[in-house]
């Protein structure tokens, strides 16, 4: 994904009923083989390597709600009084001249502007509508995943049309997605009815993007009619997995899968998202992705069938690249006197932290968040093919043991992991105490969650308590969406290898830490 999707209709990206799949008869065991299996990779004595404010809200520009088609006049009301010139009085008016770059723009690309509607079947509401471009003579255009991916996911419920600048309207036929990159190609169902209006041109690799060239976003914002932003080309976004522009300039709702183009006119990225706690920060998804879509999907068959299969092959590949990014990182030190506690790097987090005041009275912490950007839209409510992890380091010397034990306990009780959903099984948890680095003894309560219609694809939840102090400890929490049973078991690996004591310490009887349900309602 990428920044969530900006979006009218409940998509929030950046970016989604059988029974659970699991890799053994039962998912209760199956959770237990996880941990064993994370905890035998792990090792015995394994040293750290050396290494949410909750993310920014961002919502996908393109699926806008569905609302009634507003009336936009054409041009100047001219009174019924007001004679106009006869043509052998007057010579005909000199078509305007084009000097604005966002005028040339929109003029050269309107002809070649599409609104795409997601309607519901036997009627014409609404359900969402976005943006997309003319790519071929043949009617090939290019939109959001997002935008379409209420009929890729039910296309017995939901029809595809567009919409042109100058009032023409038919059918559109799904050919191909790229949910990675938040991407779908779609055909003209007669094209004859397109014919002659031309298509946006990519513009090439080899004249890259300089930080500061104007760039001009076109939609149809809020479904009030097509439009043009302009703005500047600000780089890529920074400490993003997935390669994404920083596009400087507005984006509203109903302008996703719109086209953004350079002042030579050629397409450089894809609008898909924007941030709802900033000013003119938005975001395109790079043209390289929607090419290698077209030369991909243009001979394709149309997609009559539900999208899934599709989507568990393309999320399977994201997972697999991402699992063997991260745990070649190495951890980062958190700065902890006491213990050594996992903090990823932030090459692709992002990593926030909080305490109270050192001299507050009571119990004292500090807090990390650590999550990525990237996060890729499936449908509704549902992101994968991402991670977060986060840790709570408490200080109870100034309350007592008793006090802090009790807290300390309450706290790690508190942690949900989440209740069975229309989409998702209900978590299945199993819990042990492990070794720690230097003899640090640890509490882990491991959890895994079915996606029903993405099989083998799995929610991973790792909750970790240091278990040697009676007034000081901590508590991880690492969460990884939309991943194999196999990569689930190497990032609890890496996580596990991550704690230890800041200097070994002989092993002592472990205090009682309870595990949370496993049927807690979800986070």
């Amino acid at each position: 994904m990428r920044p969530p999707a900006l979006g009218a209709d409940a998509r929030e990206a950046m970016v989604h009923n059988a029974p659970m799949p699991s890799p053994c008869e039962s998912p209760r065991v199956g959770a237990a083989l996880l941990l064993a299996a994370a905890l035998s990779l792990q090792g015995p004595g394994v040293a750290q390597a050396a290494t949410p404010p909750a993310a920014r809200a961002a919502s996908s520009t393109a699926a806008s709600p569905a609302a009634g088609p507003a009336a936009v006049p054409a041009g100047p009301v001219v009174s019924p009084a007001a004679s106009a010139p006869t043509a052998a009085s007057a010579p005909a008016p000199a078509a305007p001249v084009v000097t604005d770059a966002s005028q040339r723009a929109f003029a050269n690309a309107r002809e070649r502007l599409l609104q795409v509607r997601t309607l519901l079947r036997g009627q014409d509401s609404q359900a969402s509508v976005g943006s997309g471009f003319l790519v071929t003579d043949e009617g090939h255009l290019v939109t959001n995943y997002h935008v379409v991916s209420q009929f890729a996911l039910k296309p017995a419920q939901y029809r595809l049309v567009y919409a042109t600048a100058d009032g023409r309207q038919g059918a559109l036929q799904l050919l191909d997605i790229d949910v990675v990159h938040d991407l779908a190609l779609l055909k003209v169902a007669d094209p004859a009815v397109v014919a002659g209006r031309g298509v946006l041109a990519f513009r090439p690799e080899s004249e890259p993007l300089q930080r500061g060239e104007r760039i001009h976003s076109l939609g149809n914002p809020l479904d009030v009619g097509f439009a043009v932003m302009s703005g500047a080309y600000n780089g890529l976004v920074e400490r993003s997995y997935l390669p994404v522009i920083f596009f400087g300039g507005s984006l509203s709702g109903g302008m996703s899968g719109g086209p953004a183009l350079d002042d030579r006119g050629r397409v450089i990225g894809v609008n898909v998202a924007a941030r709802r706690d900033g000013e003119q920060v938005s975001f395109l998804v790079p043209a390289v992705f929607a090419q290698r879509l077209l030369e991909r999907g243009a001979k394709a068959a149309p997609i009559t069938e539900a999208v899934f299969p599709r989507l568990v092959e393309q999320l399977t590949g994201h997972q697999e690249a991402l699992t063997q990014a991260f745990i070649q990182l190495p951890w980062r030190a958190s700065g902890n006197a006491s213990y050594a506690i996992p903090v990823p790097q932030e090459k692709f987090m992002r990593c926030w932290g909080r305490s109270n005041p050192p001299d507050a009275r009571g119990l004292l912490f500090e807090r990390s968040d650590c999550q990525m950007d990237s996060r890729i839209f499936v449908g509704g409510n549902q992101t994968l093919g991402h991670l977060v992890v986060r840790h709570e380091a408490y200080d109870g010397r100034r309350i007592g043991a008793i006090r802090f034990i009790d807290r300390y306990s309450k706290s790690f009780r508190n942690e949900p992991f989440g209740a069975a959903t229309r989409t998702q099984s209900a978590a299945q948890c199993i819990e042990d105490t492990v070794q720690g680095a230097g003899n640090l003894p640890l509490r882990a309560v491991m959890c895994l969650r079915a996606h029903k219609k993405l099989p083998g694809l799995y929610d991973m939840s790792l909750l970790v308590a240091t278990l040697d102090g009676t007034v000081q400890g901590v508590q991880g929490r690492f969460d990884a969406y939309g991943f194999t049973f196999a990569n689930a078991q190497k990032l609890a690996a890496h996580y596990l290898a991550g704690f230890g004591a800041a200097a070994p310490r002989p092993q002592r009887p472990a205090a009682a830490a309870s595990a949370p349900s496993a049927t807690k309602g979800a986070p």
